[in-house]
């Protein structure tokens, strides 16, 4: 008798574990949040997806950003309209290491007055399921009431759609991203600045001497027509180029820029300079009117990223001297201004009467228009064919007006530009192919094959820290070759030098 009531008390027991057992997988199961648009906003299937990923990836432009990278900037539209955009944010992480991305985004679907983080399990996406750090979301949770664990915002299997603003991003983490890593969803139910900015410090908190990732999600104007979608697009990305998250707070909720993510935006602005980020870089922008063809109502996306820059080295002067004086340079950048100005108001260009004899002289020279540390606009005569001022007049105008990468400039632009000219030596052939002949920062390259021709300045080069090959490959691709045909016979590789100058 006594043995049998054993054997049930142990039977019973062993029961009563495996049930436990069970009940803890069902609950860690259910914590996983499955895939909410796949299928709809990106595809489904694994190699699909991957291919399509690869494809934008293969497609952005790698900015080379000499530091570490603290947050990002992307759009989560349907990758058919906002996934190239994406892809500029992502490739310059790509083969990056860290141990947890914080993701923060809106709430689309459902509203609550408190900022949710996923409190534990997963998000699961067709390429792999990426789990929570548990930890730091209770930290991040714990510093301000407004911050709460939840599902909230995350899930809604009780509605007829789900939230896709986080998820859209995670197929594109899997893919760059090296080594395993965990996530932290943060969605904002309440969008305000109090709450963005409690929630930018406890994720700096959290985040502190750690391997961590913050990507701001978001999207920009909704459904306005194409050139109204610019002009509040353009106001935005200004707030963002400065740095300057209060700006952009009370802008939003002035309602003069638009962007379903913008306190996000601002939240993960305060946390990545409270993290140390000093810079900002923004990287591409376009609508869907760009992306998708109609451009009756549009949809704005953009692409940045914030970074701890390397500590300078002492860089030998970009460029070489030609000669000309502090007095001849400032009457260089006065005309290039002047025109850009008054050829952007459609107003005619002044007669600059000049007296230097150097700025007389025939001198091919390129202008470059920055517009909040982005190119805005760069052409130039490459022979000498003009005397120098009137070089520099004429490409300032085709610069601002006519570079068919860019739409013209615009007049609420101008207060924004930057100028910077390059007079150019005359360019001369690659003795023997020799590319040690090649140094950086004094020389730019021209390389022309087949009709195919592509010219990058000298500082280009030094900006982005490449070196020799890497100068002639994207060269290349500047000309539209191959990356490597600069090592075919039939290229001509062709040097020169410029002076280059800028400071107004």
């Amino acid at each position: 008798m006594f043995q049998r009531l054993m054997k049930r008390a142990v039977l019973a027991g062993v029961l009563l574990l495996l049930a436990g057992f069970l009940a803890q997988c069902r609950s860690q199961s259910n914590a996983i949040r499955l895939p909410g648009v796949a299928g709809q906003f990106y595809p489904a299937n694994p190699k699909a997806l991957s291919q399509q990923i690869e494809l934008y990836l293969h497609q952005a432009k790698n900015a080379h950003i000499r530091g570490d990278i603290v947050a990002l900037i992307a759009p989560h539209a349907g990758y058919v309209y906002s996934g190239q955009v994406a892809a500029y944010s992502y490739k310059q992480v790509q083969n990056r290491h860290y141990d947890t991305v914080v993701l923060i985004g809106p709430s689309h679907i459902e509203y609550f007055p408190f900022t949710s983080v996923y409190p534990r399990g997963g998000y699961k996406v067709p390429l792999g399921t990426l789990k929570v750090n548990e930890k730091m979301a209770k930290k991040i949770a714990d510093y301000d009431e407004s911050i709460r664990l939840s599902t909230k915002g995350h899930r809604q299997e009780n509605l007829p759609r789900q939230e896709h603003c986080l998820e859209v991003e995670l197929p594109f983490l899997i893919k760059v991203l090296k080594g395993p890593f965990k996530i932290v969803p943060i969605i904002m139910g309440d969008q305000n600045y109090r709450n963005s900015k409690a929630l930018g410090e406890a994720v700096a908190k959290a985040a502190k001497g750690k391997s961590v990732l913050i990507v701001a999600s978001s999207d920009l104007s909704h459904y306005y027509p194409y050139e109204k979608a610019e002009a509040l697009d353009h106001r935005l990305i200004s707030y963002v180029g400065n740095y300057d998250d209060k700006g952009l707070a009370r802008a939003l909720e002035r309602h003069e820029v638009e962007a379903c993510g913008g306190f996000p935006i601002v939240a993960a602005m305060i946390a990545a300079r409270k993290l140390g980020a000093k810079k900002v870089k923004i990287l591409d922008y376009a609508n869907s009117g760009d992306t998708a063809g109609n451009k009756s109502k549009v949809v704005g996306y953009m692409s940045a990223v914030f970074y701890k820059p390397m500590p300078k080295k002492k860089d030998p002067r970009v460029g070489v001297d030609l000669g000309l004086t502090k007095a001849e340079k400032k009457e260089l950048l006065h005309i290039a201004r002047v025109t850009v100005e008054n050829v952007v108001k459609g107003k005619p260009v002044p007669e600059f009467h000049v007296t230097s004899k150097r700025l007389k002289e025939k001198r091919g020279a390129f202008v470059t228009l920055n517009e909040n540390h982005r190119l805005r606009g760069c052409i130039g005569y490459i022979l000498p064919v003009k005397p120098l001022y009137q070089t520099v007049r004429d490409v300032a105008e085709e610069a601002a007006l006519h570079d068919p990468r860019f739409m013209p400039v615009q007049p609420r632009e101008l207060p924004h530009l930057t100028l910077e000219i390059s007079v150019l030596t005359v360019p001369r052939p690659l003795k023997d192919k020799d590319i040690s002949q090649i140094k950086i920062g004094k020389h730019g390259l021209i390389i022309r094959k087949a009709g195919y021709r592509g010219l990058l300045l000298p500082q280009v080069a030094a900006n982005y820290g490449w070196n020799r090959t890497m100068f002639l490959e994207e060269t290349c691709r500047k000309a539209g070759l191959p990356k490597n045909a600069w090592k075919d016979p039939d290229t001509e590789i062709l040097l020169f030098s410029a002076e280059v100058f800028g400071k107004e």
